[in-house]
């Protein structure tokens, strides 16, 4: 379910947030060839990520599955739902996660090619217990869609970072407000929190392309400017798409082309900025975006969330 791995990687952004913030701001390639082990900062990682996720965890169960009826361990095939919006989101969390674990590793000193790899394990790691206590729900069940998602979502960052040791192409989240929300408040959410993490009908998930990383130093192009593609959904009310249907929805796909910022192009030497433009790369700022969907063709948004 995305609406848990969303919680779980903006709880992981939060802990991030209280480490130092050269460890997930700053750490580049060159950092940790150059640099020893640091043993002290690995211990303070490897504790730090163990006592914060157990809390995550143990939060995320006492919210999500307190009051739900539990069964035998069991999977359940949800491919078919909400258009894939949950796999969409399912790829952009486990992305970040390891993405986060890269560079805290070697931050921690960590030769680049095993920060790289056991770093990009974390997103793994961080989701597949979620697709457990999903098994044992008698609502739905473990998903193999959502955990092969997870597995293509930190296999994307690990492959950027084995090829050209930074991230190129950024998995972003953007949301509006929907009406369709208010048709059925308890599944899609009755507050803008619940709504922001519910309701696939205003979420898009982007991949944001900084074109000026493929282009030569002497280049004049913007490497500020990327350039984004995203996938929305609306219509989607209930996440059965006959039943949907019959309840008068029209659910389709929409797709989205729109400029992008590359945030991590304004790092500079104040560590506090570095960190908050670290956190905020894993959304997309609103800006002009042209959508296509099959009802209604092409629109042109002046301002698009």
């Amino acid at each position: 379910m995305p609406r848990k791995s969303f919680l779980l990687t903006i709880g992981f952004c939060c802990l991030l947030s209280l480490q130092p913030v050269r460890g997930i701001a700053a750490a580049t390639a060159s950092d940790s060839t150059t640099a020893p082990l640091n043993k002290q900062r690995l211990l303070l990682l490897g504790s730090g990520f163990t006592a914060g996720y157990t809390a995550l965890l143990l939060s995320l169960n006492n919210a999500w599955y307190q009051d739900q009826e539990r069964i035998g361990f069991h999977f359940f095939n949800d491919n078919r739902q909400w258009k894939q919006m949950d796999k969409a989101g399912h790829f952009w969390g486990a992305f970040h996660q390891s993405r986060a674990g890269i560079d805290l590793l070697r931050w921690a000193g960590v030769p680049d090619k095993k920060a790289i790899i056991y770093g990009g394990l974390v997103g793994i790691a961080l989701q597949t217990p979620i697709e457990i206590f999903d098994g044992y729900q008698a609502d739905y069940g473990a998903s193999v869609g959502d955990a092969i998602a997870n597995t293509v979502g930190s296999a994307a960052v690990v492959a950027q970072e084995l090829a050209w040791r930074e991230v190129r192409f950024m998995p972003k989240y953007s949301f509006h407000t929907t009406r369709y929300a208010g048709e059925r408040p308890y599944v899609l959410g009755s507050s803008l929190g619940e709504q922001a993490l519910k309701d696939y009908n205003g979420q898009t998930y982007w991949l944001s392309v900084n074109v000026g990383d493929f282009l030569k130093e002497e280049s004049r192009y913007p490497k500020w400017l990327s350039i984004a593609v995203g996938y929305g959904g609306e219509g989607m009310v209930y996440n059965d798409e006959e039943l949907n249907q019959v309840r008068g929805f029209d659910a389709r796909r929409q797709y989205y082309l729109s400029p992008d910022l590359n945030l991590m192009h304004f790092k500079g030497r104040n560590k506090v900025v570095n960190t908050a433009l670290y956190v905020l790369s894993i959304v997309k700022i609103p800006a002009p975006a042209l959508e296509y969907n099959r009802r209604d063709g092409f629109r042109l948004h002046p301002l698009y969330f």
